[in-house]
């Protein structure tokens, strides 16, 4: 992690914003978690033994799920300091392998996809839950919670534009404060009834399950509510590294989630109707109204994280070439990790608004959280196993232990919420399995084309001998860029420009961009120079998975190594497909027709590599799939 800022600053900084960041979607879960058990869709009746046994469930899957799994092993399969599941499958599945083990680098594109549908219902159900307290304060403002929540969510999502340069400084302190205030209401409420305390030990879990069977296991989706939000932190860790990230959660959110769910457990055995809102009726009257605006203030910067989570993960899509360009903006001359992605935000706006407008109550979004979440976590482990063997060497036999271990807590968790999937929660898994086609057909379909397009362009040194050759083309001066995406295919913008034009420049740079399976590359190994006949160059930029190209920064550091040209002679010859769809074999016929739309959308290549408009000739070619 040589190459990330954070490494110079102070831990106990780190570990504050990592707070801010990281933990806010965990730490909004006491809004509606242990209410789910009692009240929800899959409720129990509530009794002391059942109650006990719920908040056992709700402790060890803290421990089990975030402390150990993550904290401890997944943090461990670290990407040059990058986590989240595309970098943990860029090392579980190299690209040379990826034709062969093209299942496991499948999982790896499904278990990113159902990260889109874990961002649209987090901002949802976050904001709704907090804005719920109001009823709680004030019965007749009932009516006014949908209302508000989508108010807060539209101002949140127009805002993005912005950045969050500078309100990402509160982010810390805001969720800091957050934490505390569930402690001390956490503690509040342990002592109206400190027999609670009994459910730290996991007696009273296994009971629970032996006696209640069925019904225990139905009230295991609801209990999977209190780890969501623990992908998240794996995302997360290029951001912070390791050290901050454990810092902040054993040392405050951890302790805070614990005791704010046993206080509401206190709560409710002391109160039978408590169970309705066990979070804000731990709260007293007079402090109700501060609190809602508190969770709110909490909510929102869960909501952000997930936002900003979904827009890097985009990134790393369009990079790995899972993905179509999409427009890029840099809201941080400092921070190379805060970006915004209009027509993503714009998708999670209405996706949000939609969830938020259909299922109108946390409860009934609750009902369909935690399917999309539950699968990607299963995933995760199955990538950990392999990752274990091929990087880090572990035998068969730790290796099937300590994930066999995890992938039985994981598959309870994802079997239960498939229960889920009637009362809502086919939605989130719906969006996923939709962007796991997307990104199954564009990459398909780049890999199509690209054999269409090498297969009806002559080798580049053939065809450069043959126009030198040529008496009719003419060299003329100047600089011209032609870039491709296959080092090893001649540009077709070059072929057509020398047919039509018969002209060839004094300068030939061709150039690829390529991205490696690693967040960043180091400067001295960002260049590749290869000298094909006098005056004709073939360029390999190389960039990471978390980078953006800069072509015109590339124009800058080829002059550097003592190719003479001025900037402004430069002229980038950028080639424009029009994709048709046809019945040659490839892939089905309507897969076909969605990688051409895909295509058709695309963010153009200017724009993206960051080349002035004035200095491009685009040349249009038709090519049949």
């Amino acid at each position: 992690m040589g190459e990330h800022a954070h490494s110079k600053q102070p831990l106990h900084v780190m570990a504050l914003a990592a707070l801010g960041i990281v933990y806010g979607d965990i730490g909004t879960s006491p809004l509606y978690a242990l209410r789910e058990c009692f009240s929800g869709s899959h409720a129990m009746a509530l009794t002391e033994d059942r109650l006990l046994g719920v908040l056992s469930l709700i402790l060890w899957a803290l421990i089990l799920t975030v402390s150990v799994k993550y904290m401890i092993f997944i943090l461990q399969a670290d990407n040059r300091g990058e986590g989240g599941i595309l970098a943990l499958s860029a090392l579980a599945c190299p690209a040379r392998l990826r034709d062969r083990k093209w299942l496991l680098f499948g999982m790896g594109i499904f278990g990113a996809a159902l990260m889109y549908g874990d961002g649209v219902i987090t901002p949802a159900i976050s904001v709704l839950s907090a804005v719920e307290g109001l009823k709680i304060a004030a019965p007749g403002l009932g009516p006014f919670v949908v209302p508000i929540a989508v108010a807060v969510l539209v101002i949140l999502f127009l805002q993005q534009k912005h950045g969050t340069g500078k309100i990402g400084a509160v982010f810390g302190p805001v969720i800091l404060l957050w934490f505390l205030v569930l402690a001390v209401l956490g503690v509040r409420g342990i002592l109206l009834n400190p027999s609670v305390l009994k459910a730290i030990s996991p007696h009273y879990a296994i009971q629970f399950f032996f006696e209640h069977g069925k019904e225990a296991y139905f009230v295991l989706g609801s209990v999977f509510l209190v780890v969501t939000g623990g992908e998240a932190l794996y995302a997360d860790m290029g951001h912070f590294g390791k050290k901050p990230i454990r810092l902040a959660w054993f040392s405050v959110a951890l302790p805070g989630l614990v005791l704010n769910y046993f206080g509401q457990g206190a709560l409710m055995l002391s109160s039978s109707g408590a169970s309705e809102n066990p979070f804000y009726l731990l709260a007293p009257d007079w402090a109700v109204i501060p609190l809602v605006v508190l969770a709110t203030a909490a909510a929102v910067i869960a909501s952000q994280a997930l936002i900003s989570g979904v827009f890097s993960l985009t990134k790393q899509a369009i990079q790995l070439g899972l993905s179509p360009r999409l427009q890029i903006v840099h809201t941080s001359s400092r921070e190379i990790g805060q970006i915004y992605m209009p027509h993503v935000n714009y998708a999670l706006l209405i996706g949000t608004l939609w969830l938020v407008l259909s299922f109108k109550t946390s409860s009934n979004l609750a009902a369909a959280y935690g399917i999309s979440v539950s699968m990607t976590m299963v995933i995760t482990t199955a990538l950990a196993f392999v990752v274990a063997r091929r990087r880090w060497g572990w035998s068969l036999g730790a290796a099937l232990g300590v994930c066999g271990f995890f992938m039985v807590i994981d598959l309870a968790f994802f079997m239960a919420n498939a229960l889920k999937i009637a009362q809502g929660g086919w939605v989130p898994f719906a969006i996923g399995c939709s962007m796991a086609l997307l990104m199954a057909t564009w990459r398909k379909g780049r890999k199509i084309l690209g054999a269409r397009m090498k297969a009806a362009t002559p080798p580049l040194s053939q065809f450069i001998t043959d126009v030198l050759a040529d008496r009719r083309v003419q060299r003329v001066r100047g600089v011209a860029v032609f870039m491709v995406g296959d080092p090893e295919v001649t540009p077709p913008a070059l072929v057509h420009n020398v047919k039509h034009n018969k002209v060839l420049h004094e300068k030939v740079l061709i150039l690829t961009v390529l991205t490696e399976e690693i967040p960043y590359v180091k400067e001295k190994a960002r260049l590749k120079i290869d000298k094909v006949v006098d005056g004709v160059f073939k360029l390999e930029a190389h960039y990471g998975f978390m980078e953006t190209p800069d072509v015109m920064d590339l124009m800058e550091k080829i002059r550097g190594t003592g190719l003479k040209f001025e900037i402004p002679d430069i002229t980038f010859f950028v080639g424009r497909e029009t994709l048709i769809a046809s019945e040659t074999p490839g892939m089905a016929i309507w897969r076909e027709h969605i990688f051409a739309f895909m295509a058709r959308n695309a963010h153009r290549a200017t724009a993206f590599f960051n080349i002035p408009a004035d200095q491009v000739i685009e040349v249009g070619m038709q090519v049949e799939l």
